[in-house]
């Protein structure tokens, strides 16, 4: 089984809000106050350059403002600056180190720099301060998700929906964690609740497309992962589940169009790399050599990829490679994972070969 689901980390960010003026702090405060109002009106209308500059001309009245600094992260952050945003997050947290906005924020930006543990203790800390926000168990549910922990994804994810039953991310998590589970059947019944909650939700309607294309139910899940993709184009995640949905359907040159596409978007996407290299051995005019390098490629990001070690066997095969071949079933059994039925018949026939 590919796990390409994305997660649905999704923040429900407050509406930036400004303190009120201290009367001791005088015309300075007030000042901060005025650039805060105007750099909120900017960031809604998409000009972050303009947010940006107001929100650092109300730092430089009063620098003591963690509300100033988290929405100057906001803005940072939707421009593409995630560096600086980082920055801002944490200087909001030195100065409030209560703010749950500025550590969700901070923890999604960590999520997306990779540190797992960091990201993790940022959304503990935001469940120790605010434990009734549905969200913050929602994407502590996603770090989980990330790192493997499916039972304690599903567990947060159920929290999060027993607090707002409407929260799409909750239900959306806790199908990608049953369904990395291989419960296939309690996943569906997740997505259907998230796209039934958000029509326009991209991440479940991608998620419920992965788990209907291993329930073998193609056509329904390239209806589903179309609806991703024209609700969001941008993610890699989506084409390689699309593509793997187009191979199983046996729309080979369709699926070989939106690998391509994935890896276009994203380099590091193993599993659009995994199902290229089997959609070049499953062609009309099979590339087994191509086929063999992209396998391989995706083995060299996930050395525990049973997929791929089993389709790198199988390739073998087909290149008359017998001792590669029984190396690599031999690192599928060694990871727990068990040889398919038509491949124990192809290894067969194959030492048949060699014996006369």
């Amino acid at each position: 089984m590919i796990n390409c689901l994305l997660l649905a980390l999704c923040l429900f960010l407050q509406p930036p809000f400004v303190q009120n003026p201290e009367s001791t702090q005088g015309s300075r405060t007030q000042s901060a106050a005025s650039y805060v109002e105007r750099g909120n009106d900017w960031l809604k209308k998409g000009n972050f350059e303009s947010a940006i500059s107001d929100y650092s001309l109300a730092i430089a009245f009063d620098g003591s403002s963690p509300q100033a600094f988290y929405n100057r992260g906001l803005a940072r952050e939707r421009s593409g600056d995630r560096e600086g945003a980082l920055r801002d997050f944490e200087k909001a947290l030195q100065l409030n180190p209560r703010l749950v906005p500025a550590l969700q924020s901070r923890g999604m930006l960590r999520l997306g720099f990779n540190d797992i543990s960091a990201a993790l203790a940022d959304f503990n800390k935001a469940i120790e301060v605010s434990p009734r926000e549905a969200q913050v168990w929602a994407n502590r549910a996603g770090v989980h998700l990330r790192a493997g922990n499916l039972d304690a994804a599903i567990a947060d994810s159920s929290e999060a929906i027993k607090l707002d039953k409407h929260l799409v991310a909750a239900w959306s998590n806790r199908c990608g964690a049953r369904y990395a589970k291989g419960d296939f059947e309690g996943a569906l019944s997740d997505c259907n609740q998230a796209v039934k909650i958000d029509s326009r939700h991209a991440v479940a309607f991608n998620n419920r497309g992965s788990v209907l294309t291993d329930l073998g139910r193609t056509s329904e899940a390239i209806a589903d992962l179309n609806r991703a993709i024209s609700l969001d184009p941008t993610r890699s995640y989506f084409f390689a589940n699309r593509g793997k949905a187009l191979y199983v359907a046996q729309k080979f040159d369709q699926a070989y169009e939106d690998v391509n596409r994935a890896i276009e978007l994203n380099p590091n996407e193993v599993e659009a790399w995994l199902t290229r290299g089997i959609v070049k051995s499953m062609k009309s005019q099979p590339d087994l050599r191509g086929a063999l390098d992209d396998i391989n490629h995706s083995l060299t990001m996930a050395p525990k990829l049973l997929e791929g070690w089993h389709n790198r066997a199988v390739v073998h095969l087909l290149l008359g490679n017998l001792s590669e071949a029984e190396t690599a079933f031999g690192k599928v059994k060694e990871l727990g994972g068990t040889i398919k039925p038509e491949a124990e018949r192809m290894l067969r026939a194959a030492k048949e070969q060699v014996k006369k």
